[in-house]
C-alpha cells in the first residue's frame, strides 16, 4: 500500500519511513504550503502598512520552476517581494535571521535558511528542492544588504540557475530607504510607496549545460548585464 508523506516540523515534508538506529534525521523538503502561507501574511501587512506599485508581475511564469533575483538595501524588501510576487516564494535568508521564535516562523512559511561564510550544503540541496519541485526561489544575489544596485554578484545565482536550468525574473524594489519613518525609523515611513518591478524572464547559461567553473564565472557576467539593465530601467520607468 502507497504510503502518504506526514507533515514534519515547521510545515516541511519528511519521508514516511523510519530510519535505522544512529542514522540521519529524514531529509525534510520545504513546503509550498508554507510559502503560500507567507504569501498571504506578506499580503496583509505590505499592503496595510505601505502602498506598494507593482509593475511587470505578469512576467513572472505562471508555473515551474523561476528564481527571482531581487536587490537588497533594505530589510522590508524580501517579505515586500513574499507580499507581492504573483506566486509563493521561498527565500534564501542569513541564518543570523533564524534566532528565536522568528527561527520556527520563517521554517514554517517555507523560508530557507543560510550560512553565507561557507559552503551550505543544505542550503544548497534545499534551494535546488524548491527548483525541482516547480516552485519560486527568491534570492538577493549580492549576498547582504548594500546600495542594492547589482554591482557585486555572488555565484550563488548562477549555479542554481545553471544547475536547475529556471529563468531567473530580475527584481527590482525601489523607495524602501529613501526615507525613514517616524515612529519606527529602521522602516520606511508608513503608507509611503514602495515600488517593486519585475522583468523579463531569462536564462544564465549558454545552452550548453555546462557547468565548469568558466561556464558558471560566463554565467555571473551574463546576469550582472541583465540584472543592471533591469535596474536602469526600472529607474527610469518609475521615476526614482
Amino acid at each position: 500500500m502507497r504510503r502518504h508523506a506526514r507533515r514534519g516540523e515547521a510545515g516541511r515534508e519528511v519521508s514516511p519511513a523510519a530510519s535505522p538506529p544512529g542514522a540521519p534525521a529524514p531529509r525534510v523538503t520545504p513546503s509550498e504550503r508554507g510559502a503560500d502561507v507567507g504569501r498571504r501574511i506578506g499580503v496583509g501587512l505590505m499592503y496595510g502598512l505601505w502602498k506598494p506599485r507593482v509593475l511587470g508581475s505578469w512576467r513572472v511564469p505562471a508555473t515551474g520552476p523561476v528564481i527571482l533575483a531581487v536587490n537588497h538595501s533594505h530589510n522590508v524588501d524580501g517579505p515586500m517581494v513574499m507580499g507581492v510576487a504573483p506566486r509563493p516564494t521561498h527565500f534564501l535568508i542569513k541564518k543570523e535571521a533564524f534566532v528565536g521564535p522568528l527561527g520556527p516562523f520563517l521554517r514554517g512559511i517555507g523560508q530557507l535558511q543560510v550560512d553565507r561564510t561557507t559552503a551550505d550544503r543544505t542550503a544548497i540541496m534545499d534551494a535546488l528542492a524548491v527548483l525541482d519541485q516547480g516552485g519560486v526561489l527568491g534570492i538577493f544575489p549580492e549576498g547582504t544588504r548594500g546600495d542594492g544596485d547589482f554591482a557585486s554578484l555572488r555565484a550563488g545565482l548562477a549555479y542554481f540557475a545553471v544547475r536547475s536550468g529556471a529563468p531567473i525574473v530580475p527584481v527590482a524594489v525601489l523607495g524602501s530607504t529613501e526615507r525613514r519613518g517616524r515612529l519606527v525609523k529602521q522602516l520606511p515611513p508608513l503608507r509611503s510607496r514602495v515600488d517593486v518591478v519585475f522583468g523579463d524572464p531569462f536564462q544564465a547559461g549558454d545552452g550548453s549545460g555546462r557547468r565548469t567553473r568558466k561556464a558558471l564565472d560566463e554565467a555571473t557576467v551574463r546576469i550582472q548585464g541583465q540584472l543592471t539593465a533591469h535596474l536602469e530601467n526600472a529607474r527610469r520607468l518609475t521615476g526614482r
